[in-house]
């Protein structure tokens, strides 16, 4: 994981194709602090109409380790993982840089991990939902993790009955 007071975080850019250093977001998540506003905002700046940046890729193994330590689920950090991995892929987006490839393809499969012990816990749609996806991207179906992150129970019925 990349150190929060590592110097390249501040050279980076996220889902507006601009420069975003998401440390300050980060440091609030962490210390707790209106997380539904920090959500928002890492949400808005991590990824904007399909498109993400370097520093989306850097705040994975980031989220992921503040996830394992608050012990509660929380379907923000599934879905915006699986957004940003989904992202990855798709239109003119970056890849993941090589310097902490590893350490954001592994934030993954620990989350999915994760997910699959707590996806029997989880009490809301979104919630499951959201584990389901970050599970099956992780094991190579992304078009079934894509449907789930994104389309909720009554969009995929209704998709279904205009095929």
């Amino acid at each position: 994981m990349i150190d929060l007071e590592d110097n390249r975080w501040s050279t980076m850019t996220g889902g507006y194709r601009t420069p975003l250093d998401p440390r300050p977001l980060l440091e609030k998540l962490r210390a707790d602090r209106d997380t539904g506003e920090v959500w928002h905002m890492l949400w808005d700046e991590l990824h904007h109409q399909g498109d993400v940046g370097d520093a989306s890729f850097a705040a994975v193994p980031f989220l992921v380790e503040q996830y394992k330590e608050l012990g509660v689920i929380d379907w923000n950090t599934y879905a915006i993982v699986a957004i940003i991995e989904l992202a990855r892929k798709e239109g003119k987006n970056p890849d993941v840089p090589q310097w902490f490839a590893g350490d954001y393809f592994q934030a993954i499969q620990n989350l999915a991990q994760i997910g699959a012990k707590e996806v029997l816990s989880a009490e809301t749609e979104k919630e499951v939902r959201a584990i389901l996806g970050v599970i099956a991207i992780q094991k190579g179906l992304r078009i079934h993790g894509k449907n789930l992150v994104i389309y909720s129970e009554a969009e995929m019925v209704d998709n279904e009955s205009r095929i």
